[in-house]
């Protein structure tokens, strides 16, 4: 992300898995400048990720931060220069792609529950998941791949 993500633009960004922001890029939610609040999300994926302070700070006083905070406050995987915005993203994007497809579905779903219920009711439905993974033809690819000192060839399921 390069340049402004200022309310639905950054609730926009927040939705995404992992995020790429330029050192120079403005990031903010100034809704309340407005008369209003964020309404896509922004209140509760903006205070998962910075936490309570800095997410009352950009959502009650309009405050902006930098693609640097951004990253320092865990809102951005990687803060880059401007130009190396686009490749260090397709770099992440292809690493993601090598993945078994069939186990990222699943670990997405996981890490988005990972706020939805107790930590007790979340390591459960994770035991199950991982369980049921290791079930699967990736895994069985996965593991025979590794012992065999190659690149494994996922099928998806």
């Amino acid at each position: 992300m390069r340049g402004l993500a200022f309310g639905g633009g950054l609730e926009l960004a927040m939705s995404c898995d992992l995020l790429v922001v330029a050192e120079n890029a403005r990031l903010g939610q100034p809704e309340i400048n407005l008369g209003v609040m964020p309404g896509a999300g922004g209140t509760q994926r903006l205070t998962r990720a910075v936490g309570k302070t800095i997410a009352t700070e950009m959502v009650l006083l309009g405050r902006e931060i930098s693609g640097r905070d951004a990253e320092a406050h865990g809102l951005a995987n990687r803060c880059v220069p401007p130009e190396r915005v686009l490749p260090v993203a397709l770099d992440l994007a292809k690493a993601l792609a090598r993945q078994a497809p069939h186990a990222v579905r699943v670990a997405k779903r996981a890490i988005a529950q990972a706020f939805e219920q107790s930590l007790h009711g979340s390591l459960l439905d994770e035991r199950r998941a991982f369980m049921a993974l290791l079930q699967s033809d990736d895994a069985r690819e996965g593991v025979a791949a590794f012992l065999e000192k190659r690149k494994p060839t996922w099928h998806g399921r």
